[in-house]
């Protein structure tokens, strides 16, 4: 009797990890789908792909002194519309990407934290090479009722580029594509983030 008691113990045991397991798989594949989305919104230069990014109470923190911190989604999604206008405006195209280092879940919050490398490429027709910048960002993210993430927070500051190169793959985190490295990329003053 103890053996079969035994033996439902260490049955239920290995069901309950699996169900861990396969939770927290999904709950990264969610939040992992957060940074393709950013990609697609740089490529396609819409702001509106933002939409299913943040949170209607969500916060962007900027890196520079002189800009304050923007609260609510849709504040947020203009920043980025204004940003976006400006690149559509010079007729160019900017491409981002992450690397995410280490993520944190507990419960229905998850914090991420890792590199981005922004790609600025001006309109062919005017010469200039593609230059790209880099940066170190902060995510927190909630799961909200209808079970998806949205991020809340939101913040980063500038990096080397080579610190998102060396960042290493872990494993269920996002890693992003394979940027190759730039020769003689510069670091624009004027192509920030929102």
């Amino acid at each position: 009797m103890l053996k079969k008691v035994a033996t439902s113990l260490t049955l239920i045991s290995a069901l309950y990890l699996s169900f861990i397991q396969v939770a927290f798989a999904n709950d990264n594949d969610s939040l992992n789908a957060v940074y393709s989305h950013f990609s697609e919104a740089f490529n396609e230069l819409d702001a509106s792909i933002m939409k299913s990014i943040y949170s209607e109470d969500a916060c962007y923190i900027p890196e520079g002194q002189d800009k304050e911190i923007t609260l609510g989604r849709d504040k947020i999604v203009a920043l980025y519309d204004a940003f976006f206008g400006k690149i559509k405006h010079k007729n160019a195209k900017i491409e981002v990407d992450f690397r995410v280092i280490e993520r944190n879940i507990v419960g229905k919050s998850a914090t991420d934290v890792g590199y981005y490398l922004i790609r600025f490429h001006p309109p062919v027709d005017n010469g200039e090479p593609s230059s790209e910048f880099a940066g170190k960002f902060v995510g927190v993210s909630k799961k909200k009722s209808d079970g998806k993430w949205y991020l809340t927070v939101d913040t980063n500051n500038r990096a080397e580029a080579s610190f998102y190169y060396n960042a290493k793959p872990s494993p269920n985190l996002y890693y992003g594509r394979q940027f190759p490295t730039l020769s003689q990329s510069t670091l624009p003053n004027n192509h920030d983030k929102p």
